[in-house]
């Protein structure tokens, strides 16, 4: 499913808050359905802790991104975009780790998207950084 596919099933309640307009949110929101149907490849090759690793640090990326824009500092901002950073990066490392169940093809561009949203929660830190 592509993104302009995927983004049309989202509840208009989602897309009408404002952080809806954080494309890293709307990504790693992407990227956690995507890893939905990952995860089962992976339990049904029983691969249980591999899924749980993997599932759990995708869906903290979004998670965080909406914690930390719902602050009110700028400082606790920087802080969970660091931590969905984090999460992000952990989950790129868990991607690599599965290739060899998942296809070689969908782990590369798993990897992407997650490199994507690095480079942006990068700006979203160095951002916050500044306003303080």
């Amino acid at each position: 499913m592509t993104f302009t596919e995927w983004e049309k099933q989202v509840p208009e309640d989602l897309k009408m808050d404002v952080v809806w307009r954080i494309e890293g949110y709307r990504l790693s929101l992407f990227l956690s359905d995507a890893c939905w149907y990952d995860t089962q490849q992976l339990i049904d090759n029983k691969r249980f802790a591999l899924a749980d690793q993997l599932y759990r640090s995708v869906g903290s990326i979004s998670a965080n991104i909406i914690e930390g824009y719902s602050r009110l500092s700028n400082k606790e901002k920087a802080r969970f975009y660091e931590i969905a950073l984090g999460s992000a990066r952990e989950a790129r490392d868990w991607y690599f780790k599965s290739r060899h169940i998942l296809s070689i093809d969908k782990t590369e561009k798993r990897i992407k998207k997650l490199t994507s949203i690095i480079k942006l929660l990068h700006v979203m830190i160095i951002d916050q950084r500044k306003r303080n």
